[in-house]
């Protein structure tokens, strides 16, 4: 049985009637829910989910944890599934059919129902692996693997994440930023893509990050030719990019995108991924 003590229950209501600052130094109040981004959010919905957690452990302990109760449930014509989760984002992996994928999701919708919650009818489906699925701005899909038959699971960045990256390039080259400095541009830039290429490091993105680096070159090279009206191409190189090569650089500072990030791919490592907490306790007199 999990409880909070009156403290806690209290530090959660101050963080609900706390308000949100804006931009411009003021404070709106939140009239329902919590605000977006707040540190509350996910707290209050690993809370709430534990019970989704705790049932699905439950099932997978008794049901499904073993090779030999999972080939049971193939030859008996039952599903094997679990349940992966994130915050308030989560997926149900099934093996099995779409009649079982469409019942787990009425289960997992009775399970929800008594802590007051329920599943998002536009955020909710059932797709089958082929067609792949978006999970935490990745898109997981099964695909044939390039110049062989064999199918493989992969993951890649979702259309979604490259739009939303693609469009915070552009909102930094619009026209009203021309006053910047150019190699503040580059600099700054060059960290916001490899921060995100830091992110989806382990997915398969190596020809996503050149594209988003190439799409970057032509946003400030575009933006470079609008701040100088009377900029050509061979001025714009001498200017504006190391010596014999069209690398942007400026006063100091070169651009250094997404690409500039290694891919290093996700090796399966089992189900139990060892973590500090799994050493034994050691004590000292």
């Amino acid at each position: 049985m999990r409880s909070w003590s009156q403290p806690n229950l209290r530090q959660s209501q101050a963080f609900l009637k706390a308000g949100v600052l804006t931009t411009v130094g003021t404070t709106e109040g939140t009239i329902t829910g919590t605000p977006q981004g707040g540190i509350l959010s996910p707290l209050l919905a690993n809370i709430a989910l534990s019970v989704l957690d705790d049932e699905f452990a439950r099932r997978w302990d008794h049901e499904m944890g073993t090779a030999g109760k999972r080939a049971w449930r193939r030859d008996h014509g039952k599903a094997s599934y679990r349940l992966i989760r994130y915050a308030d984002d989560f997926v149900i992996v099934v093996k099995g059919s779409q009649e079982h994928a469409e019942q787990l999701r009425h289960e997992a919708a009775d399970v929800l129902a008594p802590m007051g919650l329920r599943l998002s009818p536009e955020k909710t489906r059932v797709v089958h692996i082929d067609h792949g699925f978006d999970f935490l701005g990745f898109h997981i899909r099964r695909m044939r693997k390039r110049g062989s038959n064999k199918w493989y699971v992969y993951t890649l960045p979702a259309k979604k994440a490259i739009a939303s990256i693609k469009q915070r390039v552009k909102t930094m080259t619009y026209r009203h930023t021309l006053h910047r400095d150019p190699g503040y541009l580059m600099d700054y830039l060059g960290r916001v893509l490899r921060g995100w290429a830091n992110y989806f490091r382990h997915a398969v993105a190596k020809a996503t990050f050149a594209a988003i680096d190439s799409y970057t070159w032509e946003r400030i090279t575009a933006w470079l030719r609008k701040k100088h009206r009377r900029l050509g191409w061979p001025e714009l190189r001498r200017r504006y990019c190391l010596p014999g090569t069209w690398r942007l650089a400026h006063n100091g500072k070169r651009f250094t995108g997404a690409a500039s990030v290694p891919v290093t791919r996700y090796r399966y490592r089992g189900y139990h991924i060892p973590t500090p907490w799994d050493r034994p306790a050691v004590t000292t007199s």
